[in-house]
């Protein structure tokens, strides 16, 4: 596999090599090494609102493809399970369902909501019967207002990635987000995850890409912040008489005409708070040259939808799409292996690139 080095001083750095971007191989080795350690976007647990509900999925269909299954037992606590019965490997649950105890429908073997092994017929015979290995593995569940999400592998603390953006919003009233499935999107894009994504963390291409949204955005005040170690910040601030969230003096951008939150969790999950609510952008690798990219708008303010930096999504998507998928034709070009960064502009580029170094050399 390539060796990827990015220089963590910016004004040297070179971008990450586009072999990244285009050798089979290393988007095969991104699952485990990237996306395998790493915390991953599930849902939020109103599809689980009441005890004995069941809601299989998938995670990462087309790549990781993970069968898991989410309920809520008895006792209110909501569990997240390897949906892949312990038997034979059928899947345990096979649609959304009230279940009070999981039982796989290839030859009855039961579980406890919790995963835990509770019977199996036919098996009294078996020697050394039942082990740890015949409950269902429970998977770890970090929970944020009322969105949900998990690590296959579990190698980094959920705080690492979402505490700076918690910590951000805090005065928000994250409860009164409602998920919208009128304004949610599902995108097909022909490019690289990492090229939608590196495009989202930096603003310097707004004025030439984004017409309509540079007309609000303040572009000279726009500032990117880095979390470390796995997320950052763009603050768009408002131009002047522009919609823009009312902070209150408990927010440390108090004072400020801020106009949208695009906050990044490495490595493919995007949060942008604004005045209206949230929208929650999830990178879903498909192949080495096409990405999959689902955005889930929660509501919180009704009456300012269509205004500012938080309207015209689509569009503002659109001209993403078309300037991504170009690069993506580009950087097979056997005259370009590597760009070079903006200083100023291109912070947050380099820094999910340092990341992507970082663990495909584990």
């Amino acid at each position: 596999m390539p060796d990827f080095y990015v220089d963590p001083n910016i004004a040297k750095a070179k971008t990450i090599h586009t072999d990244f971007y285009t050798d089979t191989a290393v988007f095969e080795d991104c699952k485990e090494k990237i996306f395998g350690d790493t915390w991953q976007f599930i849902c939020s647990e109103d599809l689980v609102k009441e005890p004995g509900d069941n809601h299989p999925f998938t995670l990462l269909p087309g790549y990781l493809n993970e069968p898991l299954l989410l309920n809520r037992d008895k006792n209110n606590t909501v569990n997240l399970l390897s949906n892949v019965c312990t038997h034979r490997g059928n899947l345990v649950v096979d649609k959304a369902c009230k279940l009070n105890n999981l039982r796989c429908s290839y030859h009855g073997r039961m579980f406890s909501p919790d995963g835990k092994f509770m019977s199996m017929p036919e098996f009294k015979e078996v020697e050394d019967f039942p082990t740890k290995d015949d409950d269902l593995h429970q998977l770890p569940l970090f929970k944020w207002s009322k969105w949900l999400f998990t690590s296959l592998n579990n190698k980094c603390s959920s705080e690492l990635f979402f505490r700076d953006m918690m910590h951000r919003v805090s005065w928000l009233p994250l409860n009164e987000f409602n998920f919208e499935p009128k304004l949610s999107r599902v995108f097909n894009v022909k490019a690289h995850w990492a090229l939608y994504c590196e495009n989202y963390l930096e603003g310097f291409h707004i004025p030439f890409v984004h017409a309509g949204l540079n007309t609000v955005i303040d572009y000279g005040g726009y500032a990117t912040e880095l979390f470390f170690p796995y997320s950052s910040l763009q603050l768009g601030l408002a131009k002047a008489n522009e919609n823009c969230f009312e902070l209150p003096p408990s927010s440390p951008d108090y004072g400020k005409n801020v106009a949208a939150y695009y906050f990044w969790v490495f490595p493919n999950m995007m949060f942008n708070f604004y005045p209206w609510g949230l929208s929650i952008n999830v990178v879903e690798p498909v192949t080495v040259d096409e990405c999959r990219v689902r955005f889930y708008s929660y509501v919180w303010d009704e009456s300012k939808l269509d205004k500012g930096a938080g309207s015209g999504l689509d569009k503002v998507e659109m001209e993403d799409e078309e300037i991504v998928e170009n690069v993506q034709r580009g950087i097979r070009s056997r005259f370009y292996k590597h760009g070079r960064y903006s200083v100023t502009r291109e912070k947050g580029t380099h820094h999910f690139h340092r990341l992507l170094a970082e663990f495909m050399n584990k």
